[in-house]
């Protein structure tokens, strides 16, 4: 069953498969950045040193998180929240203008 995670507009969809043709995104000063505040420069992460054996792979423009065991997801502005071990794909939250009628990614 899918469970869904979220943290500000970071989605998080648990019990996904990973596509055979997934690349490695390597970490960034020692954590694996799931989104990154347009505005602030704050950042959706997970600590390499406190959560080893994580990694964040991509496959046609779409991001997963594979964890050997449950982490934590830190970000400067929002509560830490758990995501259980296994493979997690991320997503963030659209929101549409009305007037416009844009669908487009909330910034952070």
């Amino acid at each position: 069953m899918t469970q869904l995670i979220q943290q500000g507009d970071v989605l998080i969809f648990s019990n996904v498969e990973l596509p055979s043709d997934a690349v490695e995104v390597p970490a960034k000063h020692g954590r694996i950045v799931l989104a990154e505040g347009e505005v602030t420069g704050h950042a959706h992460a997970v600590g390499t040193m406190e959560f080893p054996g994580t990694k964040l792979f991509t496959s046609n423009g779409n991001m997963f998180l594979v964890c050997e065991s449950a982490v934590e997801v830190f970000h400067e502005e929002h509560k830490a929240v758990k995501v259980p071990p296994g493979t997690h794909k991320i997503c963030i939250v659209k929101e549409v203008d009305p007037f416009t009628e844009e669908i487009r990614s909330v910034q952070d």
